[in-house]
């Protein structure tokens, strides 16, 4: 049974909390040790005996070179590194192990809510699934405990003990004749899978989700009694068992040698009576052993091992408990004290209790300076860059070696530079700040620039109707590719046209055309003609796919209106780009989040 200390630990007062499980018998080193120990100090001091009173000069001098030997060469045993890795391995395995031993509870509890019914087949039902359930469990404990094993030597004690019936019992052996190689501890789940479906064939179980659970939890159960099977069948390797097991006592039967007493004048004279430290290293070393040796199976007869027993009828007891007795029942509904107030302010002490506070974060007590930062905006504007310049190329920012700040600005008419010095300006703010002035200008305040410079900043912002644009935040990184793109561009690069491919013009096709009767306008026909003619008519210069004819006259303004709309388009996809460029640093300060405007946003709606 394991041996529990917990409640003694609960509180450290005065010198500590463990000095008092020092002298603790049950499950402690000094039973696990005390037999090897009296025998390591009974040939340690046989040994001793030899050489002070048994032993000629001669013999002495050969004993003394035999401890000095051993104890040359006695470090070269590895000990605490392999102790000690295989010690871990075990108590990961020991805990690993109880983790899986599998309880009833969860399964106990969703039988008794979806297996409806306050009849006795219902019951049976309820009480049936449990004990099969229990039943495998209990011989899964079977095979893997010795302790169980004793309790419940053959089938006919399970029927005893009432987790097996008769004709159950029978149906096992017979299985078991017929393939006796493998266990049947799994045969109990698959009778209690069946009971479920029948109850839920029989209306017991209103939905099949409430199935799925109950089987899923069956499953459960089941792969844990197999994972106990594995842990049973799979332990440690046997070769790191036995070089720990070599490496202890071939390092204790060297200090026998090792750390005898000679006289030679290098040594204490206290160490011919007891040798304090090497009993001291005794202790800790095959102790250590010993835990490794306790734990590789926590379900034997040890004093930490588990209570396989008491987890049996445990099983059994709460399983019917919550399927039977406490099915679909509950006390009167009634209203709590604290009605009135809906939640209590604190719940009542007693004259012995220690008061506690509410727990606070770490970072509750830090002091918060907000106003320390630097909020300064930049003396850079953006009011000093041309129109035609930020159409021609990207803004770039660099550092001199001076730690002044210098933005620049290249275009195809020239360039545009200003350094600020060190400490009047920062990322975050210049930029967001640049942004600000840019779309929050107010043109009815003089300025004292020159005038060149006021009529281009004013010529981009009057250019278009449209309102401000306002920019989101989810569009960020696409102004630097485009500026980038813009930048490369020559202004004297033509723009391909698929006209290039072809060396000359294609011969033109005469194709028909229809007029409706008594119309004043004439429809053109599905085909149109790639090419005047000389000698046609010209009205069939102004036939399109898909349009109807047009006037010639009226070409022209249609043209120039389809060309001012693109420009302003152009202009306002430029203003866009450049405050979405910027929008990211301006989120440390109190900027206004920007959007950028659709065509069919009214100009009241947007502001800057």
């Amino acid at each position: 049974m394991t041996v529990s200390y917990t409640s003694e630990v609960a509180s450290v007062r005065g010198l500590g909390c463990f000095l008092k499980l020092l002298v603790r018998w049950k499950g402690s080193i000094y039973k696990l040790v005390w037999m090897d120990l009296i025998v390591y100090l009974s040939i340690y001091y046989s040994l001793n005996f030899m050489y002070r009173f048994c032993l000629d000069d001669v013999g002495q001098e050969l004993f003394q070179d035999i401890v000095q030997y051993c104890k040359n060469y006695i470090d070269l045993i590895p000990l605490s590194f392999v102790l000690g890795f295989y010690v871990s391995i075990v108590m990961t395995r020991w805990w690993g192990q109880y983790t899986t031993i599998p309880f009833p509870d969860n399964l106990a509890v969703f039988v008794s809510t979806t297996v409806h019914g306050q009849d006795e087949r219902g019951r049976v039902m309820r009480r049936t699934i449990m004990r099969y359930v229990c039943t495998c469990i209990t011989m899964t404990f079977t095979m893997i405990s010795p302790k169980v094993k004793k309790r419940f030597p053959n089938l006919d004690y399970f029927v005893d003990a009432g987790l097996l019936q008769q004709n159950e019992k029978e149906i096992m052996e017979d299985l078991n004749k017929k393939s006796p190689t493998y266990s049947k501890q799994w045969l109990p789940i698959v009778w209690a899978a069946s009971i479920i479906t029948r109850a839920r064939k029989e209306g017991r179980i209103r939905d099949d989700f409430a199935v799925k659970t109950i089987i899923d939890e069956l499953n459960k159960i089941r792969g844990q009694c197999g994972m106990l099977l594995n842990y049973d069948h799979i332990s440690v390797p046997l070769v790191y068992t036995q070089v720990v097991t070599i490496a202890v006592y071939s390092y204790f039967l060297t200090t026998l040698m090792g750390h005898q007493w000679i006289d030679d004048g290098k040594n204490f004279k206290f160490d011919v009576y007891m040798p304090i430290f090497t009993l001291l290293q005794f202790f800790f070393y095959m102790g250590w052993l010993k835990v490794a040796e306790s734990l590789i199976n926590p379900f034997g007869e040890d004093d930490d091992d588990f209570e396989v027993n008491w987890m049996v009828d445990r099983n059994i007891q709460v399983s019917y408990l919550i399927v039977d007795e406490m099915h679909h029942e509950h006390p009167q509904l009634l209203k709590d004290q604290y009605w009135d107030q809906i939640a209590p302010v604190e719940l009542p002490y007693t004259a012995n209790t220690i008061r506690e506070t509410h727990p606070l974060p770490s970072t509750a007590n830090i002091a918060k300076k907000f106003e320390s930062v630097d909020l300064t905006p930049s003396s850079i504007k953006i009011d000093d860059f041309q129109s035609n310049d930020m159409n021609s190329g990207p803004i770039m920012f660099t550092a001199n070696g001076n730690r002044n700040f210098s933005a620049s600005m290249r275009s195809r008419g020239g360039s545009f530079s200003t350094t600020v010095p060190d400490g009047s300006m920062t990322r975050v703010n210049s930029v967001s700040s640049m942004l600000k002035r840019f779309f929050s200008r107010d043109e009815s305040k003089p300025d004292n620039r020159p005038d060149s410079r006021m009529g281009s900043t004013q010529e981009l912002i009057n250019l278009t109707q449209k309102p401000k644009p306002k920019l989101a935040p989810d569009v960020i990184e696409e102004v630097d590719e485009q500026l980038t793109i813009n930048s490369q561009r020559s202004a004297k690069e033509s723009r391909p046209s698929i006209i290039g491919h072809f060396s000359s013009p294609s011969e033109p096709i005469d194709m028909p055309s229809s007029y409706r009767s008594g119309e004043s306008r004439r429809t053109h026909s599905p085909l149109s003609k790639s090419a005047p003619v000389d000698g046609e008519d010209d009205e069939d210069d102004h036939l399109s796919i898909g349009g109807s004819v047009t006037d010639p006259s009226d070409t022209d303004d249609e043209f120039s209106k389809l060309r001012k709309k693109r420009s302003e388009e152009r202009l306002n996809r430029l203003k866009v780009n450049l405050a979405r460029s910027v929008s990211v640093c301006g989120q440390g300060e109190n900027d206004v989040l920007l959007y950028p405007a659709s065509p069919d946003t009214p100009e009241s709606s947007l502001n800057i």
